[in-house]
């Protein structure tokens, strides 16, 4: 019987766990959280019993239907469509930008056709190859509409001015001409009924996966682990310049902290309230019973959220690419590639920034490869 190692219990980890399993491959699964989940992991508020996503909001959205079957295995999902406002200059709006956004900050009642030729008036023609999310901004919708919506909040999340941010990072950010205030386009949306760690739960429920929670572990911690209980391979999915003891340096990363209250009412009326403007510190307010409109709860639990530059106790959020490149990751890539018998597979491991969908598409594939040439 093969024997496997994984670090990290999040999607990527607990997909690969049981695809692998499920051949009859003896898995390990350490993390180095007391829970699993990763940070999809939620949980039931003492006071409340609202169910809090406690690393931030996480929906699911895919239009890829072999991994929407896949979740739908160990969990059953409600369908979510999600609507999120901006407070930009002591004002509501409608996000992700769209024709009542354009009618709402222009005190118009303006046709799609109407508000192509004004949006297309506003930007600035001149920027043909936006290098940066400035450019780009600028560019898609012009300065009233940036310097309102899109420069406050990236150098609250990010860190740093727009034009160090990569043009790629405004692509999320679509502009719609119509009324669609649903911030994802993807053909499957939803939350898991019961949370997402119950999800987790069933996903590693099986009798060839066992736990080590609360351990962290770097390449020497592995390496010794391999030579004592003669692991075949070994998927590795947490931050690879830790796994490498900081090497060449600390990848840049935005980590993220909660400042938690409750509203013995309605706070916001919505589930997410981003908060546009540069001198508000927070990037926004997370009202966690919105996650599930099913069920009925007597107050609310809500989530103030702040970004600043991640240390190495902090929990790592976002991975910082910025225009110029990264020659600290380029260094450690290279370095994972001489690896034998170690895959570095999801968001920490190979510095991007994934959506759940595509962690569990990546693992699927990286487990279908392991057992194609190992197991078959």
């Amino acid at each position: 019987m093969k024997k496997v190692l994984i670090v990290g219990s999040g999607f990527t980890g607990a997909t690969i766990a049981r695809l692998l399993a499920e051949e009859n491959v003896k898995v390990k699964i350490i993390d180095e959280r007391k829970h699993i989940g990763g940070n999809s992991y939620d949980e039931r508020d003492e006071k409340t019993g609202i169910n809090v996503h406690v690393y931030g909001p996480h929906i699911f959205h895919t239009d890829n239907e072999d991994v929407w079957q896949f979740v739908n295995k160990y969990g059953k999902f409600e369908p979510y469509t999600t609507r999120l406002k901006a407070n930009a200059k002591g004002r509501i709006y409608s996000l992700p930008v769209n024709l009542h956004t354009i009618n709402q900050y222009y005190n118009s009642a303006l046709s799609p056709t109407e508000a192509k030729k004004l949006i297309a008036e506003k930007g600035d023609q001149t920027i043909t190859e936006p290098k940066s999310f400035e450019e780009q901004a600028l560019k898609f919708v012009g300065e009233d509409l940036y310097k309102t919506f899109f420069y406050g909040y990236p150098k609250k999340q990010w860190g740093m001015n727009p034009t160090e941010i990569p043009a790629s990072v405004l692509k999320r950010l679509p502009v719609r001409f119509n009324y669609d205030d649903n911030y994802f386009f993807h053909k499957f949306q939803g939350i898991p009924r019961d949370g997402y760690t119950p999800l987790f739960e069933n996903l590693l429920d099986h009798p060839n996966i066992e736990f080590e929670l609360g351990t962290k572990v770097n390449r020497d911690d592995i390496e010794h682990l391999i030579n004592a209980e003669n692991y075949d391979h070994v998927f590795f999915s947490g931050a690879i310049d830790h796994f490498y003891d900081y090497k060449f340096g600390m990848l840049e990363y935005r980590t993220l902290k909660f400042e938690k209250f409750y509203s013995e009412d309605d706070y916001q009326g919505c589930v997410v309230m981003s908060y546009c403007d540069e001198d508000v510190p927070f990037t926004r307010i997370t009202e966690h019973k919105y996650f599930s409109p099913w069920e009925e709860h007597t107050g609310s639990v809500l989530y103030k959220e702040y970004s600043s530059k991640c240390t190495k106790d902090d929990i790592p959020y976002y991975p910082v690419r910025l225009v110029s490149g990264n020659d600290i990751w380029n260094q450690y890539e290279a370095k994972s590639k001489q690896e034998k018998n170690i895959t570095f597979i999801g968001r920490l491991a190979t510095y991007r920034y994934l959506d759940m969908d595509v962690c569990i598409k990546e693992a699927i594939e990286c487990a279908q490869v392991y057992i194609k040439n190992n197991i078959k």
